[in-house]
């Protein structure tokens, strides 16, 4: 006997259900975020058995890995597009998910038949871009936000690459709830994973994000899919970076950078002469080498620190954590005598890039006591190594990789901890390291 029709409460943020309305999740914590699903009447389906399939019968072309056209994408994606795979992209609204997806498909349908299911937009309002893009006449697009309809039109196409523009728009209508609800999102997740792994077909969806930048829907999304792009960056700005959240084919530490162009996006190849140059004798700019997955990348660290007439003198930081920065503002002011207490500090990453791993805290130190002091950082210098709350330096990973593109960029003078082979200048501790770095003010120590 089929169940009949029943009304539940599900948590937004991490999909716990229940029962009654609370104002408090039960399983996450949050406030405010039950809202009411209904759940339609569900009979009782007989399935029959499949076959057992044992792996060395597995052949390993059915895993080969794709070539979206788009190298910075294959770069996130770790080496290209897994067949049958699920990849859910991310990002701020107009930051560019729409484009760069477009352009994908318009790469790949010179050689693998490809489709564009839109919700959010008409055929005419695809087309309009397109045109803009260029090489896109090959894409086959359906407009459709049924998701019975989207799943039997795979199954009967079995497109090689599938666009979902977005997610948050399909809706099933045995579900009794409004599109881009909980239990919308997680029946359309589920039902494309099981289309796009029994039929081969490797499907993009379109995800939107909450206001605090997290994928919008159940996090049971996340769990569902292959990957996990997101886009950051400002979309009034023309630079974009994508970076893996999730990757279960490759590293979540790669990523791949854009710049959006009258024809779209266009991926920068060499983004250390983008965002790793910086004006000589400039006072509080510093150059560090940071290194993303196999990648590593110049960036220009800068900052400014002002007297304070406020009681709490703030820090603030624009990609970089900010609880490093306090961690590197304290070291300066007890192990380097550069006394901070009663004056705001500001530190930003020139181009929009975030900075997660510890390699760049001398760059960071460099630049905050050069605005300190008032003193620019000597001409054709970079600086890497992380920076212990006893004042000695540590050697970063991979010394090797970051030495030569600072090579590749001419900055010959080179500043990491001592017993770092090929730099130019070792240092122990980070009064040392300014000392070398910063010459002038060095002398009055």
């Amino acid at each position: 006997m089929p169940k009949a029709a029943s009304i539940h409460y599900v948590c937004s943020d991490c999909g716990t259900a229940s029962g009654r309305w609370l104002g408090r999740c039960s399983g996450c914590g949050s406030f405010g975020t039950l809202v009411e699903e209904t759940n339609g009447p569900r009979g009782v389906v007989a399935q029959a058995a499949k076959p057992l399939l044992r792996l060395v019968d597995v052949e390993p072309e059915q895993a080969e890995r794709m070539s979206t056209g788009v190298p910075e994408l294959d770069r996130v994606l770790g080496g290209g597009l897994v067949p049958a795979s699920l990849v859910l992209v991310g990002g701020e609204p107009g930051i560019g998910k729409s484009t760069l997806l477009l352009s994908t498909l318009g790469a790949m349908s010179k050689t693998r038949r490809a489709l564009l299911v839109t919700g959010e937009e008409s055929v005419a309002q695809v087309k309009l871009r397109a045109d803009r893009l260029g090489g896109c006449e090959q894409i086959e697009i359906l407009a459709e936000t049924e998701l019975e309809t989207v799943c039997a039109t795979l199954e009967r196409e079995r497109p090689d690459v599938c666009v979902i523009d977005s997610v948050q728009t399909l809706y099933a209508a045995e579900i009794g709830s409004a599109p881009g609800s909980v239990s919308q999102v997680r029946e359309a997740a589920a039902r494309l994973l099981r289309v796009a792994k029994e039929h081969g077909v490797a499907t993009f969806l379109v995800g939107h994000v909450t206001k605090d930048g997290t994928v919008a829907g159940p996090r049971v999304l996340e769990h569902l899919v292959d990957c996990v792009l997101q886009f950051e960056g400002d979309r009034y700005h023309a630079h974009r970076i994508l970076r893996a959240v999730k990757n279960r084919f490759g590293s979540t530490n790669e990523i791949g950078v854009f710049e959006m162009t009258g024809a779209g996006l266009v991926g920068v190849p060499d983004p250390s002469e983008l965002f790793g140059r910086s004006e000589q004798g400039e006072i509080g700019a510093a150059v560090t080498c940071t290194l993303e997955g196999s990648r590593p990348l110049l960036l220009e660290i800068q900052a400014l620190v002002a007297p304070s007439d406020l009681a709490m003198p703030r820090r603030v930081a624009t990609g970089v954590d900010p609880k490093r920065l306090a961690m590197i503002v304290a070291v300066l002011a007890r192990h380097a005598g550069i006394a901070l207490g009663s004056a705001d500090v500001f530190v930003n990453v020139a181009g929009g890039v975030r900075i997660d791993e510890p390699g760049a805290d001398l760059g960071i130190a460099l630049a905050i006591a050069s605005a300190a002091r008032g003193v620019p950082v000597r001409d054709g210098m970079a600086a890497f190594g992380e920076i212990g709350l006893t004042g000695r330096l540590r050697p970063a990973t991979q010394a090797a990789r970051r030495l030569d593109e600072c090579r590749k960029l001419r900055l010959d003078t080179v500043l990491a901890p001592a017993g770092t082979e090929g730099a130019a200048v070792g240092a122990e501790t980070l009064r040392h390291a300014l000392a070398a770095a910063l010459p002038e003010a060095g002398r009055g120590d």
